[in-house]
Parts: structure tokens; C-alpha cells; sequence
């Protein structure tokens, strides 16, 4: 109990020092990689898997078996209906020779001395209780490739399973990545929202006080009070995505959805390339999970094949068995119990099933092909992907050149038309309309930032390396 206390308090006081110093892109892949459902059940398919093989392997060796059978019957076997007589005599060389013809008294009944009396509880066998306790070893020797091929696909399914785990931990990170460079989006779209109805705001004033000077018109305050009222508008929305976009970072993070806490990349810079190496496409089909996963399908409906081929050949298997029951018969009747032990070997071979091996085999071979047919469809879907998200990175590059060369061109613009408004030379709609273009400069200067960092993701995930060590 306090060993679990002790690791409460470190874990809360971890993350009380990364809400004070700002969580990192990495910081988030973490706690959502750590709280994810689907990476749960992921790693529960591992070793789902990893015991599947461990059976299969038991295959291979012989399989200890017992039985017992206790049953209370309501009566005993009687051999004889009643007494009986038996004649009593010798052989002599090969022939039956009866003793004399004599007469003995036997119960009050004359009885000729040369026949036996049986009596009938001498041919009872009492089998009320009766008990039998069967032990057995089963060895398999041959079942036509069957138990190798059964190996071979639990370590295929084990392999699938990885690579099924792999491809969650990526969707996770993609999810991750998305949902914090979102946040870290609307944050600086909200610092430029708020600038610009800063700058609306000193400027209705300035025009006030030039209405109450004669220097500017009714319409001149108006216009500028209109623009101040659709920054504003604009502003709230910003602050209610950004409200949003933080609920689904914490939801992604496993944090409670009203947890607020600062980001190490709020303020975003940088225009150039992401430093990824271009990986040739083998590499790539080599690394994406998908295609691992294909293959791996591939070969375990091959394993099916020769699964449904072991139909057609014989089966061979050795047999040893003890056997004891009461009453036994081995030396006479007798009540207790005793037994005997066998060897043997079996053999057991298909010879007419109305053709539904054949069949059988058939379906697993169609099986196969569609899993062929599936993973060359996913290597040209994958090649298509990587060639989009290469050229992708390319445009978004020369984007975020235009970008920063229209910021530079919409702070010199705003710049003159403030000067030239001081000097009464431009009217307030040139002022209103570069301010505006201003925003909208800056607005898409983050949103290629944005855009390339999200670019960078998903062309990492094209190469099937996102998350790992480049």
C-alpha cells in the first residue's frame, strides 16, 4: 500500500513539473501511447499470441490421459438359471471315459456318481460396484505436416499480432500529433486574435477622437466599429475551438478534459524541409506495418494450404495403455481390482469423403490468392501515399515561402497606411483593409507551420517510421 502511495505522488508530482515547465510534443505521445484502449488490447492480443504458440508447441508431445467409470448396478450376473450337473470323467487317449455307473444321495436327491454338481452362486458374478480406471499415453508420430504447419501459423499469428500493435502505435501517435499541434495552432491563432482586436481597438479610439475634432466622419467610425465587432466574433471562436481542441488533447492524453497546461511549441517557428531521408519504396514496404501484416496473412493461408493438404495422408500415432477394473476376469472372477497394460500403434487413413478435402483445399488456396491480390492492392495504395505525402511536403514548403514573403509585404503595408492615415493622405477604409490583410498574413504563416509539422507526420507515417528513431 504505500509503495503504491509512493508512486501516486511521483507520478503527480512528475506531471505538476510538466504542466510548470510545458509539455513537449513527445510528453503527449507518452501519456497517450500509455492511456490508449486500442495499444491495451493490443498488447493483450500479444500474449494471447505468445500462448497460442506455446500450445501448439505441446503438439509435439505425447498426451497423458486417464479416465474412471464408477457405476451401482441393482443386481448380480448370475451364469446359471440354477443348479446345474456336470459329468465327471478322464480322458484317456483322446477319448472320454465316464467313471461307473453309481448312484450317490446328494440333498436328499439321487444323484449319478459320475456327474458334478455346480452350483449356481458358484457362476455369480457380483457386479454391483463396478469400477474402471483407464490411464493412457498418446504419442503422435506422422499426421501428414499437420502439427508443423499448426506451429508455423501460431508464429505468424504471434508476428501479426506485433505488427498489428505497431500499426495502432502509430495511428495513436498520429491521433497524438494532430490533436497537439491543433492546440498549438489555435493558441497562437488566439495571440494573433487578440493583437488584432488590440490594434481595432486603439484605432476606434483614435477615430473617435478625430469625429469629436471634425477630422473624420459618422461613416469613418462606423466602418471601424463593424471591423472591431467582427474581430471580436472571430476572437470568441478561436477561444471556444481552442477550448475544444484542448478537451481532445486531454481525452488523446488520458488527462481529465478540463486540464489546462502550456505547451513547449506555442510559439512556432521555423520555415524550412523536415530533416526525413527519402527511403526507396522496398524500404518502405519493408517498414509499413500493413504490408508486414498482408504478408504475414499471406503465409498463414499458405500454412492453411498444407493444413487442408494433411486430409489426404494417413495419420500415425502410438498407444500405450494401463487398464484396471473391479470386479475383474483376468484369473477367474474376482472383486478386486487388477489390471493389464498395452502397447500399440495406430494407423488411420482417409479413403472417401465425398471430395471435401478437395474442397477444402481449394477454398484455402482462393484464400490465398485473395491475400495476394489484397497485398499488392496495399503496396500501390502505399506507393501512391508516400508520392502524395512527398510532394505534399514540397508545396507546403513553397506555401510557407509565400507566406513569410506576404507577411514582410503586409507589415510594410500596414505600416504605410498607419503613416499615411497620421498624415491625412489614406482614407480609414485603406487602413481597415490592411489590417486585415495583415491577419490574414499572419494567419497563414501559422497555418503552414502548422501544416508542415502535420506534414512531417504524415510522411513519416507513409514511410512507416513514425515514432521511431530516424
Amino acid at each position: 500500500m504505500i509503495r503504491v502511495f509512493v508512486c501516486m505522488v511521483l507520478l503527480l508530482s512528475g506531471l505538476s513539473i510538466k504542466a510548470q515547465t510545458g509539455f513537449s510534443l513527445q510528453d503527449c505521445r507518452n501519456l497517450a501511447i500509455e492511456n490508449n484502449k486500442r495499444l491495451k488490447i493490443a498488447d493483450e492480443e500479444i500474449l494471447a499470441g505468445l500462448a497460442q504458440k506455446e500450445e501448439a508447441f505441446t503438439k509435439y508431445l505425447p498426451g497423458v490421459d486417464a479416465a474412471g467409470v464408477y457405476m451401482r448396478n441393482q443386481k448380480k450376473i448370475h451364469l446359471l438359471e440354477q443348479d446345474a450337473y456336470l459329468p465327471v470323467g478322464a480322458i484317456q487317449d483322446g477319448t472320454w471315459k465316464p467313471r461307473p455307473d453309481q448312484v450317490q444321495i446328494v440333498n436328499g436327491q439321487p444323484v449319478p456318481k459320475d456327474y458334478a454338481l455346480l452350483p449356481k452362486e458358484a457362476m455369480t458374478v457380483d457386479d454391483r460396484n463396478t469400477a474402471l480406471l483407464q490411464l493412457g499415453l498418446t504419442q503422435a508420430v506422422y499426421m501428414g505436416g499437420k502439427i508443423r504447419a499448426y506451429n508455423h501459423l501460431a508464429g505468424l499469428s504471434l508476428q501479426l499480432a506485433y505488427s498489428k500493435r505497431e500499426l495502432e502505435l502509430q495511428n495513436v501517435i498520429e491521433t497524438a500529433d494532430e490533436a497537439y499541434w491543433q492546440v498549438v495552432s489555435l493558441i497562437n491563432r488566439k495571440k494573433l486574435a487578440e493583437k488584432y482586436v488590440e490594434a481595432l481597438k486603439k484605432f476606434e479610439h483614435d477615430i473617435d477622437l478625430m469625429y469629436k475634432t471634425g477630422l473624420s466622419t459618422k461613416a469613418d467610425v462606423l466602418s471601424v466599429r463593424v471591423k472591431l465587432n467582427e474581430a471580436e466574433m472571430q476572437q470568441l471562436r478561436v477561444e471556444d475551438g481552442l477550448t475544444l481542441s484542448r478537451m481532445r488533447l486531454n481525452q488523446v492524453c488520458g488527462l481529465s478534459t478540463d486540464t489546462i497546461f502550456p505547451l513547449r511549441d506555442e510559439n512556432i517557428e521555423g520555415n524550412g524541409l523536415p530533416n526525413i531521408e527519402q527511403l526507396p519504396l522496398e524500404q518502405v514496404y519493408a517498414k509499413r506495418p500493413e504490408v508486414i501484416g498482408l504478408e504475414l496473412a499471406t503465409q498463414m493461408y499458405k500454412k492453411k494450404e498444407k493444413i487442408a493438404l494433411s486430409q489426404y495422408l494417413p495419420t500415425v500415432a502410438l498407444t500405450a495403455n494401463y487398464l484396471t477394473m473391479a470386479p475383474s476376469f483376468f484369473d477367474g472372477i474376482s472383486t478386486k481390482f487388477d489390471g493389464m497394460w498395452s502397447v500399440g500403434i495406430g494407423v488411420k487413413a482417409p479413403i472417401f469423403h465425398w471430395g471435401a478435402s478437395r474442397k477444402s483445399l481449394r477454398n484455402a488456396r482462393a484464400q490465398t490468392g485473395i491475400m495476394e491480390y489484397r497485398l499488392l492492392e496495399a503496396k500501390e495504395q502505399i506507393e501512391l501515399q508516400v508520392r502524395q505525402s512527398e510532394f505534399k511536403i514540397k508545396e507546403v514548403a513553397k506555401k510557407l515561402e509565400m507566406a513569410g514573403n506576404n507577411l514582410e509585404r503586409a507589415d510594410e503595408n500596414l505600416k504605410l497606411a498607419n503613416l499615411g492615415f497620421q498624415e491625412g493622405t489614406i482614407p480609414v477604409s485603406n487602413v481597415l483593409e490592411a489590417q486585415a490583410a495583415w491577419l490574414s498574413a499572419h494567419a497563414e504563416l501559422i497555418d503552414s507551420r502548422i501544416e508542415m509539422k502535420l506534414c512531417e507526420v504524415y510522411l513519416q507515417k507513409a514511410y512507416g517510421i513514425l515514432g521511431q528513431e530516424n
